[in-house]
């Protein structure tokens, strides 16, 4: 499948899903404190730097970006499927959203304090990550911080049904170092990296990797 034509039926699928992908998701930060931590320090480690733009990149419904916002950054979202972006903006009409692909992200060079990629790359082969993460190298300012999570393992798991709906996804699991070789690549620095079991709703190990853009 090229590239151009994964891209639609990701856009499809999520298309399809939105409302009820945001109302079984909408209070799952509740029970998650890893994920909790994780944002926490990522929006210390933005704030301390000065602050500014932060993009949740692949933002889905917005759930994500309203908690950065509450955490004091100044949060956006950009999501590939206008479904989504709908959503969001429906569900959380005080914050920005934008329809745009990872692939080529509609922000000017340097222009971002913070990027975050919380589970935005798992339908990426891992072979591409580099060149997403050039990507959002390219938007960050010098200095700024990207936190990513992902699924830890070294397999695909093709998807036909998800949140009651009929679909097309492929997902990836992918090994931590393969993460922080893909982030070296792309010109940053490793600052901190944690891998959690799988809690009762996963069926997989979950990987969280904090870097930096260089000054």
């Amino acid at each position: 499948m090229t590239d151009a034509a994964r891209l639609e039926t990701i856009r499809a699928s999520y298309d399809t899903v939105a409302g009820d992908y945001e109302r079984l998701l909408r209070n799952a930060m509740d029970t998650s404190p890893f994920d909790r931590a994780m944002l926490g320090v990522f929006a210390e480690r933005v704030l301390a730097a000065g602050g500014g733009p932060v993009g949740d990149l692949g933002c889905g419904p917005g759930r994500v970006t309203t908690y950065l916002d509450k955490l004091g950054l100044d949060a956006f979202g950009i999501d590939l499927s206008p479904g989504m972006v709908a959503v969001a903006r429906r569900t959380h009409p005080a914050l920005r959203f934008e329809v745009g692909s990872m692939t080529q992200l509609p922000l000017a060079d340097g222009t971002l304090a913070g990027a975050l990629v919380w589970y935005s790359t798992v339908h990426t082969p891992p072979h591409e990550l580099p060149w997403y993460f050039r990507e959002f190298h390219r938007v960050l300012a010098p200095g700024g911080h990207l936190l990513t999570a992902f699924k830890v393992g070294d397999e695909c798991v093709h998807l036909d049904h998800a949140y009651g709906h009929d679909l097309s996804l492929d997902v990836y699991r992918v090994r931590p170092e393969q993460v922080s070789a893909s982030l070296t690549d792309a010109g940053f620095e490793e600052v901190a990296r944690l891998v959690r079991a799988a809690d009762e709703r996963e069926k997989t190990p979950q990987g969280y990797l904090l870097a930096r853009k260089p000054d």
